[in-house]
């Protein structure tokens, strides 16, 4: 963590050298301060989390609410965080861990043996999820709302939880593919028939939809399964993913050098985006495959760590608990990395440890807190 951590505050004062930029010395300092939070937590007993778990979880949607409030403040076109006038605070990293906790808490306490315990725990930890995740899709933050429901999924189906229901949640997401997909057609349609382009777009289209999908966000979903309609000369909505596999294609085996790379400071990757989700894109320019294996095998240890502390764990929410981290984790690391090299669609998502951004450093260490606590206290029976 605390090596990722460095390689972070490294490539963000790279990416950002050029403009005499400061973000890394505020990560800085918000890494002294996750670091402090992790040792609290990994020496706190997980049981206290469990025992409040439904006021973490009351507290985070009153943070998600309060983003709407006078409080909240608008960045590049979303109200996802709250002005604490030293610093912003984005509380649906926060809600990511209260949802964790939630749904560990409630599968834990279920044996799955009957129909209506079943019935009871899915219709529970469904509800825990959507709450969040609407709130936060409204926001909008779309990348972040899908990993709720994702994390949700995956530790219902570590329980043991019915196959058919798997099956037909499958078939359910595939329904709702080609709905988007249909959509995304006809915004297509709309845009050729009105003589637009992605960007001259200004939400015009979202009156005509079917689905609450902001304009950008079909543009970002345009660029990944069909760029040369949406953008095809590559000099609006996909200029991001094009510039950034430039980055990792001009990297080669050992990069050009830490503070070297040209991307970033020329400009062609964007300074709003080169220090945080597409911090891999950097990294990879300037440290190459030597570098971006060092930074995946790193990852690889957190998340199998993770998975064998889950295996340890003594009781079903410490088992739940660090599970739900490395899933949450292994997601992250996936997507983010994935729409730097064009195989996943742009979602916002940041990178763990090495992306700018306070929040989500912190609650990147305290995840890790809680899965040290439970390898901690593995003997004891809760």
């Amino acid at each position: 963590m605390i090596l990722l951590s460095a390689i972070g505050v490294a490539f963000i004062y790279s990416s950002q050298d050029y403009t005499g930029g400061q973000l890394w010395v505020k990560q800085l300092i918000w890494l002294g301060i996750s670091l402090g939070a992790y040792i609290l937590f990994s020496i706190l007993h997980y049981k206290i989390l469990l025992e409040n778990a439904l006021w973490i979880y009351i507290a985070s949607i009153v943070l998600l609410l309060a983003v709407k409030s006078p409080l909240g403040t608008e960045i590049y076109g979303a109200r996802r965080w709250i002005d604490l006038k030293f610093t912003t605070l984005q509380p649906s990293e926060l809600a990511k861990m209260a949802t964790l906790i939630m749904v560990a808490r409630t599968l834990s306490r279920f044996t799955y043996q009957s129909f209506i315990d079943s019935v009871t725990a899915l219709g529970l930890v469904m509800a825990i999820t959507a709450l969040p995740t609407l709130i936060i899709f409204l926001q909008p933050d779309l990348g972040s709302a899908l990993m709720l429901p994702f994390m949700t999924f995956a530790l219902l189906y570590s329980t043991g939880f019915s196959r058919k229901f798997f099956q037909v949640t499958a078939l359910l997401a595939l329904a709702a593919a080609a709905i988007v997909g249909v959509d995304l057609y006809r915004y297509d349609a709309f845009l050729n028939r009105n003589n637009l382009s992605a960007l001259e777009n200004r939400g015009q289209y979202e009156a005509h939809s079917w689905i609450p999908l902001k304009d950008y966000q079909r543009n970002r979903l345009m660029a990944f399964v069909a760029p040369e309609r949406i953008d095809p000369q590559g000099l609006g909505v996909s200029w991001n993913v094009r510039q950034s596999l430039i980055s990792v294609g001009t990297g080669g085996w050992a990069g050009k050098g830490w503070n070297d790379g040209t991307q970033a400071k020329l400009g062609y990757l964007p300074q709003a985006v080169a220090h945080n989700d597409f911090i891999f894109s950097v990294i990879a320019e300037e440290g190459g495959w030597i570098g971006s294996m060092l930074v995946i095998g790193l990852f690889a240890v957190l998340v199998f760590n993770g998975i064998r502390v889950s295996m340890i764990a003594r009781d079903r929410f410490g088992q739940m608990l660090a599970l739900g981290v490395s899933l949450t984790l292994f997601a992250h690391i996936f997507i983010n990395i994935g729409m730097t090299l064009g195989i996943a669609p742009v979602t916002g998502l940041p990178l763990p440890f090495l992306s700018y951004g306070g929040t989500f450093l912190l609650s990147c260490f305290m995840l890790q807190a809680f899965q040290q606590s439970v390898y901690r206290h593995r003997e004891r029976l809760v």
